[in-house]
């Protein structure tokens, strides 16, 4: 009875069996979950937030519906994480990510039950991933070289990458969009220059790349509505001093006169500080903050477009965009770095009154503005083309491409289950699992649509005993597809990032043969 004195009273441990069924029976449970999400007919989830106001957010991306979850299960937990890593590192596949690892998973849970040690298990993962990953990499197209034939892939990508989404009815439409805002990037993957505008109203199909910088403000009354070869000068400073602002402070006058007084002096300090900010000779004042009435009329005066209040994400884009820097003190104007444009105007886009710089500096900047029916839609819409852009730009760097819809993981099973017949031992045996959890996901692309799976999945198989096959599950038709023909394309780096991911959790899952719970910290009674 010694160990039950280490822990404190309320803690609890699943020790072998238990905590190893525990672990799975966790993993298996969110892999279900993100499941039906998964290929072209994947279904969304609506997910309702138990904050105020009791959010709904409708999306069947992976990584989002498993962020917004509380999980208690330490397992579930480590899918999540990789879902995130996905999420973060390539953008896509976020889906595929947790179904694989929880496909391995419940693979490996019958060969434990079949008193496989779980160590003999990992290293046959190992093998079979390494083994995987080879086969893909054998399979890679690389047009880098063509320009012509890059730009379709990249438009297959986009569209494979879409067509999961809420965006595939207009995935042609999107895709291009996505692709331009890409191409324009020149091969950074910072998507921080690609700003996109949620407006509601119109259709999705309403939604348009615009080639300059859109910041959501309106242009203030009295000020000119247009500027031509625009100096700009970004800043996050008070413009609002024309008031007494001295917190606490108590000021004794005699007469009213003193207090007008006072008044004038700010005034005349407000003044100063305009003609310091008028004295860098620009023609377009953008503040991170608000700027009074007094500064405005000043800045009026001076022909000067003043732009208050810029949301934050706003600013620091239109500073990287024009090639500024946000200044915050004006004593010194040549150290201070303006940004340029060659025009600034008013446009109207839906009942909303927006700003539009064109001709940046920074050429690769683009705005996409997304128009369609609600919120959700556009929220949706916004992650659904944030997949895209992340996958493309990611591609654009690595520009190796491989088939969809299935094929890869029929290539990879085939290579691992060759390599199970020559693999002496019991390794052997969690090689040949592993080829049958890669299975798993032509299999539930299938299951998603209402199609056959074991009779497509059968057909696949023997079609890819064949050389050079090209054939994946054509869901639109609902028979084995050729894959080349339809131009559906995925991104190697995405297939090779959910391959690795979901064989490292597998395994971390699998190492673990005990979970120790810490008892919840009570509130003393403060009495």
């Amino acid at each position: 009875m010694a160990i039950d004195n280490i822990f404190k009273h309320e803690a609890s441990e699943e020790k072998g069996e238990r905590a190893r069924m525990a672990s799975f029976v966790g993993a298996m449970a969110i892999a279900d979950l993100v499941k039906t999400t998964l290929g072209p007919k994947g279904m969304d989830k609506i997910l309702q937030s138990t904050g105020r106001g009791r959010e709904v957010t409708v999306t069947n991306d992976g990584a989002t519906i498993l962020k917004s979850l509380h999980i208690d299960n330490p397992a579930a937990k480590v899918l999540v994480d990789i879902s995130k890593v996905q999420d973060d590192e390539v953008g896509d596949g976020t889906t595929s990510v947790v179904v694989l690892a929880g496909e391995l998973l419940r693979e490996a849970e019958k060969l434990v039950a079949a008193k496989i040690h779980p160590m003999t298990i990992i290293s046959g993962f190992r093998m079979a991933a390494e083994c995987a990953r080879n086969a893909l990499l054998e399979k890679v197209v690389d047009n880098k070289a063509d320009s012509e034939k890059f730009r379709s892939d990249l438009l297959n990508i986009a569209m494979t990458t879409l067509s999961s989404k809420i965006l595939s009815q207009d995935k042609d439409h999107f895709a291009k969009l996505a692709v331009d805002a890409v191409m324009r990037l020149k091969g950074s993957t910072n998507l921080e220059s690609i700003q996109i505008i949620k407006k509601p109203g119109g259709s999705l199909m309403d939604s348009f790349l615009d080639e300059g910088f859109i910041l959501d403000k309106k242009i203030g009354i009295g000020q000119p509505k247009r500027i031509e070869n625009a100096k700009i000068l970004v800043a996050n400073t008070a413009m609002d001093t024309d008031k007494v602002k001295i917190y606490g402070a108590r000021v004794r006058v005699d007469s009213m006169a003193r207090v007008a007084q006072i008044e004038t002096a700010e005034k005349e300090k407000m003044r100063e500080k305009v003609q310091k900010i008028i004295g860098h000779g620009i023609n377009c004042f953008v503040n991170r903050q608000l700027i009074y009435n007094f500064p405005e009329e000043l800045f009026a005066d001076a022909g000067i477009l003043a732009i208050e209040h810029a949301d934050f994400d706003g600013i620091e884009r239109l500073a990287l965009v024009t090639g500024g820097e946000i200044a915050s003190t004006f004593d010194n104007p040549e150290s201070v770095k303006l940004g340029h444009c060659d025009l600034i105007e008013e446009i109207m886009i839906g009942e909303d009154k927006l700003i539009h710089f064109s001709g940046v500096a920074m050429g690769q900047a683009c705005t996409i503005v997304l128009r369609g029916a609600s919120h959700h839609v556009l929220d949706e819409a916004e992650r659904s083309l944030h997949d895209a852009l992340c996958v493309l730009s990611q591609t654009v760097n690595d520009s190796r491409v491989l088939l969809g819809g299935g094929w890869p993981e029929m290539v990879m099973a085939k290579e691992v289950d060759a390599l199970a017949k020559k693999t002496p031992g019991k390794k052997s045996l969690a090689i040949e699992a592993f080829s049958r959890a890669l299975l798993a996901i032509p299999t539930i692309i299938a299951d998603n649509a209402g199609l056959d799976s074991a009779e497509l999945i059968s057909q696949l198989r023997a079609e890819h005993q064949k050389e050079g096959c090209t054939s994946g599950i054509d869901v639109i038709s609902g028979s084995v597809g050729d894959m080349a023909e339809r131009g559906i394309s995925e991104a190697f780096k995405v297939k090779q990032a959910v391959l690795l991911s979901s064989t490292e959790a597998a395994e971390m899952i699998l190492r673990v043969d005990e979970i120790i719970t810490c008892a919840p910290r009570r509130r003393e009674d403060r009495m």
